[in-house]
């Protein structure tokens, strides 16, 4: 018996709290490709999925899955697309799948910059409720070292256009980033601006540099050296200890050398001490062979 396929290509990839969704590719590969750290998407070239293609999908997925109620729209950064054509998308989702109450999807700070705080809300009422966001930092030294095409002011910005819209937002920190020296500076800079923000939770990635990527050619001719392992724990610990939000922390990536999960304000004292115990007790070079085994995100 054959059975129907669904239109996916090249990397795809969910956040761990969408492991109950049902996946639909709108896009494939980014729409920047030009972040230092970036093997993600690596050899994909961006592609919309013509509208055609996404019902489909839908089709096959109103025949396997006719309950589905979340839905999280696939590629490193679907949200690019323009307004009209996330109406149009919206609507097909409506159209086939009438038991969803909610889809969401991966996107840049400056994919949010081309839509109104009105047509924002409009494609909340169509059942947008969540967006996730690599903001990796708000550090504007490391956020022009590593190419990321915006700075602190336009995350403060552009997500506060989505507070005042309605839609939920969980954004992506990447401990380390701004290499050795810098970790301090880069946590002090993203809890100010966190800060006067809303975020649903803070995922915590601690970077780790694989060949594909631009900033391990970098590393090896010496024009950038990697944060050392202690002082990315330290950098963890100052964003935890200057947020002043209420906020989730979800930490428990492969990535990262002590995983942590909580709430704050809350759990921030059990949290320091989990960070203060671990620098205490693990030794430099035991953390970086832990770094170092990893071959995979």
């Amino acid at each position: 018996m054959m059975y129907p396929q669904l239109h996916f290509t090249g990397q795809v990839w969910r956040p761990p709290y969408e492991a109950n969704s049902q996946l639909l590719q709108i896009t494939s590969g980014c729409t920047w490709h030009k972040c230092k750290f970036c093997s993600l998407y690596h050899g994909t070239p961006f592609r919309m999925s013509p509208l055609s293609e996404v019902e489909e999908d839908l089709k096959v997925i109103r025949q396997w899955q006719p309950r589905a109620r979340r839905v999280y729209l696939t590629g490193a950064n679907p949200f690019a697309l323009s307004y009209n054509k996330l109406m149009d998308v919206a609507l097909l989702l409506r159209k086939y799948l009438t038991h969803m109450v909610s889809f969401g999807m991966f996107a840049r700070v400056t994919d949010i910059k081309s839509k109104s705080v009105e047509e924002l809300k409009n494609l909340r009422h169509m059942k947008l409720d969540s967006i996730n966001i690599g903001i990796e930092t708000a550090h504007d030294e490391t956020l022009d070292r590593m190419n990321k095409g915006y700075h602190a002011s336009d995350i403060l910005e552009q997500l506060s256009k989505l507070d005042e819209a309605g839609i939920r937002y969980n954004v992506f920190y990447l401990n380390g980033l701004g290499g050795r020296g810098k970790g301090e500076e880069s946590a002090v800079a993203t809890a100010h601006v966190l800060n006067q923000l809303h975020p649903c939770i803070i995922n915590i990635v601690s970077l780790t540099i694989f060949p594909e990527s631009q900033l391990f050619n970098e590393v090896l001719d010496g024009t950038y050296e990697e944060e050392p392992e202690i002082e990315r724990l330290m950098e963890m610990r100052t964003l935890i200890d200057r947020l002043s939000i209420k906020v989730n922390l979800l930490g428990h990536h492969i990535s990262n050398t002590v995983p942590i999960t909580g709430a704050l304000p809350n759990d921030k004292v059990t949290l320091l001490r989990e960070f203060d115990n671990a620098i205490a007790k693990f030794p430099e070079e035991e953390l970086k062979t832990y770094r170092h085994r990893i071959w995979h995100l």
